[in-house]
């Protein structure tokens, strides 16, 4: 077997999974109306030989939204759309985890209900962020971010409350976990960095103050679904969408430490080439990182086969999550398991359309769907 350490069975909070290989989660704005349908199911579906699926980016409330076409987690209609794809993915022996998504500042008056602003730990617009809308043509496509209001102090725990009813339906929908995203300068990104957290209140300042509104997120999810059943996704050192932070590592590593208390089943960075660049994780980090969480980490950023087993062999990783690979390998397991080529994906068909460039892959056998 080529790639053996990809292949170790790990436990992961309550999960045992059969190899280390995680999805990653991946934005495809091919949900028009929000809602997951057939389509989604055969793209999951199609993908359940890894280790873990975490889904893609799936906006908590209308006001979290910077991106049409893209999933939401706050209606019925939803919840059940949803469900169906965690059948696709069980009924192929996969499990499945749904990313928890506020955009924050990283939105539009045009994405949002009734023309409001978005909402951003500061009134501070993001230099060069574009999010994604529907223009009044019907087509769709990038446009700059709008400047965003604060969240006044008492209406933070209201968003604290859309997470942990998302999470609710997450649990009815019989996802096995639920992952936060803090990262990607979005929302909770944006208040633990200190370029967008301006605040002078409770939520802001100091690192404990600025950890507090993603560490009570953290805690109405627990409530939920159990800390064995929650993840976490950051990306210290990464500077998008006008984001900067003069703390990175300090915010991780306490962090590390308030989630290790937590108990939750793991913390999920990002590297820095993300956005790009040969831009990596200062020495030692990961070692700091493993020191400090008494969880499972996993790494995603530009690995192949090769660099994912080292990252496994160093000791400093437990998981390796893969994005843009599994965009062109639904079967990315097997070709790892092999040792086979790789599909190169389209990037025009990345964001928006139909089933072209989303389900349409070949498999090893030159096959597609396999659902059926």
């Amino acid at each position: 077997m080529a790639h053996e350490p990809l292949f170790r069975p790990l436990e992961l909070g309550t999960l045992s999974l059969p190899n280390r290989i995680v999805m990653a989660p991946l934005t495809r704005a091919r949900t028009p109306d929000s809602v997951p349908g057939e389509l989604q199911q055969a793209y999951y579906g199609q993908r359940a030989g890894s280790g873990l699926i975490i889904s893609e980016a799936t906006n908590i409330s209308p006001t979290a939204r910077g991106y049409v076409y893209t999933p939401g987690i706050w209606t019925d209609e939803q919840e059940a759309g949803w469900k169906d794809v965690v059948e696709a993915v069980h009924a192929k022996g996969g499990r499945i985890a749904l990313q928890l998504w506020h955009v924050g500042r990283v939105s539009h008056e045009m994405v949002q209900p009734d023309g409001q602003q978005p909402v951003a730990p500061s009134a501070l617009k993001g230099e060069g962020a574009q999010c994604f809308v529907e223009f009044e043509d019907g087509s769709a496509g990038q446009h700059p971010t709008s400047t965003p209001r604060a969240l006044e102090t008492d209406e933070i725990a209201g968003v604290v409350d859309d997470y942990r009813q998302a999470a609710l339906r997450a649990k009815r929908a019989g996802f096995d976990m639920v992952e936060v995203h803090a990262a990607n300068a979005y929302l909770l990104n944006q208040f633990l960095a200190t370029g967008t957290n301006q605040r002078t209140d409770r939520y802001g300042g100091s690192i404990e103050n600025r950890a507090r509104f993603p560490l009570e997120v953290v805690d109405a999810v627990i409530e939920v679904v159990g800390a064995g059943r929650v993840g976490i996704r950051l990306t210290p050192f990464i500077e998008i969408f006008g984001l900067t932070d003069d703390e990175p590592e300090e915010m991780a590593l306490y962090l590390a430490d308030e989630l290790s208390k937590r108990g939750i089943a793991y913390i999920h960075l990002n590297e820095p080439n993300w956005a790009g660049g040969d831009n990596t994780f200062p020495d030692g980090f990961r070692e700091r990182m493993r020191e400090r969480f008494n969880g499972r980490l996993i790494y995603c950023g530009h690995y192949d086969a090769d660099k994912g087993e080292a990252l496994l062999e160093s000791g400093n990783g437990d998981l390796v999550a893969y994005g843009r690979p599994y965009i062109a390998n639904p079967d990315l397991v097997e070709r790892f398991r092999v040792g086979a080529p790789l599909n190169e994906p389209n990037q025009e068909t990345f964001y928006g359309g139909d089933a072209t460039g989303y389900t349409d892959y070949p498999f090893l056998d030159n096959g597609h769907d396999r659902l059926k």
